[in-house]
């Protein structure tokens, strides 16, 4: 929904008060008592949900708890209550320096291990922060339970800096008679701290750009993967066909699966196989103040028969943009009688998970299909990192058998997208891919959170042990360290560096040949 655009007829509510009230809200506010009434709340009846457990090692937790007790003090003595919350609403910590405040939160259950995500407690400041992804402001009548109205909540979400995805929100709550002024800005301060301190206390990487918004065709060549050039194993074979017979029968389908398994991909992949000449477009959503011209730019598309539209990401829409997108794809399956399957959803979607997607966008999905981790299909590594090297070099490149298995042996947590960054970025520098060539995260277990200075020391480490021919004692020596001290640290970042062999091209399936032993942890 358009926040600027005029108000939609609000439904009439039992009580002719309450829907009185309604209509002096603005048209996000309005949204959002909507979806509170569908949620089956009622004004008269808060019970938010409780757990009784709180993640306190998380590091959103950490970072977010460090940044209240800060703000705590700057506001000594003021009537403010400060909250962080979970993505899904649940109450991490809360801090406050005025007792009668403390006191009235505590009523009310606002609360460390209680829930006052939308669905939960209906309109309040960090409910409608995390459904719209976006600062909200919510004064005293406009919340939508009454036991609500005598407060005033402001509130900004949290946003993975790594990832983008939403992490949390942080809540600023007061007296509805006190001033408002600046309690918002406030919260957008914290909760940009509480980014900034999880980026520095991470391993090191860079944030992920805030996204864009694209809006592009997809091509036969960009849906190589899965197709006969490429052959892959079962469990990916599998899901394209369960995919494309779910199109086949006009349902609308939702991809799922974690970042970068490539679900876009497998959604084009199963579209052709169904109608091979159709029109594929791919939509990514951009952040929520771009949203209204992006969907303006895609949306007529669905109302063309010879064209498919990939919504990806919905998981990340704002609730009212979710709503937008449902009333969008309500409309059914539509196709060209001359075709032999005239009845396709005009439509696919991808989300994180089934229960990520927004509840508007979940009870038109006809069917669901899981992408495969990368990691559970560790055949098809070899084949796609040297699809991945012809993609951006246009012709074969050379692994050494020591990076070929460097990369199979790998876990691949970002998936199919990693691959095609590592392989890209070492395609970039050679001819011939060996281990140096490769990022120091390839030759690592299963990471844990490290300081950048441990990142830089690990990374180093494996710079050293990857050139060609160097021992532990070369690699210690070249580090200004021990034996004792570099074989320490190996086993601290959990670092194994396969055996080096001479150099070959790989098999047409990517495989080289295998003889030896395995791995070495730089024996030297």
């Amino acid at each position: 929904m358009d926040q600027n655009r005029n108000p939609a007829p609000v439904a009439r509510h039992e009580d002719e008060a309450t829907a009185a009230e309604t209509a002096l809200l603005t048209p996000r506010l309005q949204a959002s008592w909507q979806r509170s009434r569908r949620y089956g709340l009622t004004p008269e009846d808060l019970q938010p949900d409780f757990t009784g457990t709180v993640d306190t090692e998380c590091l959103l937790y950490e970072c977010g708890h460090e940044v209240l007790q800060g703000l705590k003090d700057t506001l000594a003595n003021e009537p403010v209550g400060m909250m962080l919350t979970s993505s899904d609403g649940l109450v991490l910590s809360r801090s406050c320096s005025d007792s009668s405040v403390s006191r009235s939160l505590d009523r009310v259950n606002l609360a460390p291990g209680f829930s006052f995500s939308e669905s939960n407690a209906g309109t309040n400041g960090m409910g409608l922060a995390l459904a719209d992804r976006a600062p909200s402001l919510v004064r005293a009548e406009e919340h939508y339970c009454t036991s609500l109205r005598q407060y005033t909540c402001a509130a900004a979400p949290v946003l993975d800096p790594l990832t983008g995805e939403l992490a949390g929100s942080i809540n600023l709550t007061t007296w509805s008679d006190s001033s408002s002024k600046l309690l918002l800005a406030l919260a957008q301060a914290a909760a940009g701290n509480t980014a900034a301190l999880m980026l520095a206390r991470t391993t090191g990487r860079k944030p992920r750009p805030a996204p864009r918004g694209e809006v592009f065709q997809v091509f036969v060549h960009r849906a190589q993967p899965g197709s006969e050039s490429l052959l892959l194993s079962s469990r990916w074979t599998d899901a394209v066909a369960e995919a494309r017979t779910a199109l086949a029968e006009g349902r609308l389908l939702a991809v799922v699966g974690e970042s970068g398994t490539g679900k876009s991909t497998l959604a084009a992949l199963a579209r052709r196989q169904v109608r091979s000449r159709e029109r594929i477009l791919c939509a990514r959503p951009p952040l929520a103040a771009d949203i209204t011209p992006w969907m303006g730019i895609w949306a007529p598309e669905l109302a063309k028969t010879d064209t498919c539209v990939i919504t990806t990401g919905v998981h990340t829409l704002p609730a009212w943009a979710a709503e937008d997108l449902a009333e969008l794809l309500s409309g059914g399956p539509r196709g060209n009688t001359a075709d032999q399957h005239p009845d396709l959803h005009p439509a696919i979607i991808t989300a994180e998970n089934y229960a990520r997607i927004p509840q508007a966008l979940r009870s038109l999905v006809g069917a669901v299909v899981e992408a495969p981790t990368l990691r559970s299909r560790p055949d098809d590594i070899l084949p796609l990192a040297d699809h991945f090297a012809r993609g951006f070099r246009g012709r074969p490149l050379t692994f050494s058998p020591a990076a070929a298995r460097a990369l199979s042996d790998y876990h691949w947590p970002e998936n199919s997208r990693q691959l095609q960054r590592t392989v890209r970025d070492a395609a970039s520098r050679t001819d011939v891919v060996d281990l140096r060539h490769l990022p120091a995260e390839v030759f690592v277990g299963t990471p844990h959170r490290l300081s950048r200075i441990q990142a830089m020391e690990r990374d180093e480490i494996v710079r050293c042990l990857t050139e060609p021919a160097t021992t532990v004692a070369q690699a210690a020596d070249a580090l200004g360290m021990s034996r004792a001290t570099i074989y320490r640290k190996i086993a601290q970042y959990d670092i194994t560096i396969p055996r080096p062999y001479p150099m070959s091209r790989l098999s047409p399936r990517g495989r080289p040949c295998r003889t030896g032993p395995r791995n070495w942890r730089g024996a030297g």
